[in-house]
């Protein structure tokens, strides 16, 4: 399948069952919610997905379940988080067996590649790999930031075609349409700054509150493509505290808790996470209520890009 990289793609949260196994009934419902409300493209295993807990037959098991799911109707991206550039060149060969549609990367996990190294690791996976690669480029949290120069040679792998930008630098969005075009497909990754980098020119959001909104997440994402910019802005406004809550230690926990109060999701976690509790709880809590009391009306907002100029 050809991903047009653009678009709300959810980065799912990962399902599991009160006794610690993948709870796949549920991750079906949350699925169907996502295509339900319009998303263009499936990302498993990201942080959301608690991927650094998952085996590498749970990984296989969740993809081989969304390519089910999904049935042909979107993209399924899996992530690459490995230590090794061997252990990344396996996972990416798993994923494309399992039937996904492309990945997600990020650099070498734990090791802090210089320059060199994050280069080298990156273009070894896009060489052994027919699925085009969306690098993930979030420096706050990872520690390594894969510069404009650094995608200058990694853009000579000819699937390594998109960016996940997660800088917290809008401006970034620009410099790199200036200097790349369309070459590289940018996907903003930060919930918070995400209208904006839509307006700046980023081609899709890499979305996280998207886990329980779905609706609303993908409406904000058409309405701005349409030009209806005004009602993009009041339904973000309303929608920024709960993004918030994505840009948060815990933002696993707080997501899966605002799934569970839009009855798509439960707050099973696996350890070492635990579930909230105390008063962040009760934080995270009136926020989710205060946001469901004042859920806005959305207008229809399924197919309004077609042939809209923007």
């Amino acid at each position: 399948m050809q991903i047009n990289w653009e678009g709300v793609m959810p980065a799912v949260t990962t399902k599991f069952t009160a006794d610690d196994k993948l709870d796949l009934n549920l991750f079906e419902i949350n699925i169907k919610a996502q295509l339900d409300a319009g998303v263009h493209g499936i990302v498993l295993g990201g942080t959301l997905g608690e991927a650094s807990t998952l085996t590498d037959d749970e990984k296989s098991t969740l993809t081989r379940k969304t390519v089910e799911i999904v049935a042909g109707s979107v993209p399924v991206m899996m992530n690459i988080a490995e230590q090794t550039t061997k252990g990344a060149i396996a996972a990416a060969a798993q994923a494309e067996k399992d039937g996904a549609n492309g990945l997600m990367m990020l650099p070498p996990m734990r090791y802090k590649a210089n320059d060199a190294e994050t280069v080298a690791y990156f273009r070894a996976v896009a060489q052994s790999t027919s699925l085009p690669i969306m690098v993930y480029n979030n420096p706050i949290d990872y520690k390594i930031e894969v510069t404009l120069d650094m995608f200058e040679e990694l853009l000579q792998e000819a699937n390594i075609v998109a960016v996940k930008e997660s800088t917290r630098d809008i401006s970034n969005v620009t410099r790199i349409k200036n200097r790349f075009g369309d070459r590289l497909k940018i996907m903003t990754g930060v919930d918070t700054l995400a209208l904006e980098s839509l307006l700046m020119g980023a081609d899709g959001w890499v979305a996280g509150l998207v886990c329980a909104f779905p609706a609303e997440t993908v409406a904000i994402y058409e309405l701005q493509k349409a030009g209806r910019i005004a009602e993009a802005l009041k339904i973000y406004r309303w929608f920024l505290p709960l993004l918030e809550l994505d840009i948060d230690a815990q933002l696993v926990q707080n997501i899966k808790l605002a799934e569970v109060h839009t009855n798509i999701g439960s707050e099973h976690v696996r350890a070492p996470r635990l579930p909230l509790s105390g008063a962040r709880r009760e934080e995270v809590l009136k926020i989710i209520k205060q946001g469901l009391a004042s859920r806005p009306t959305l207008p229809e907002y399924k197919n309004l890009s077609a042939g809209a100029s923007v």
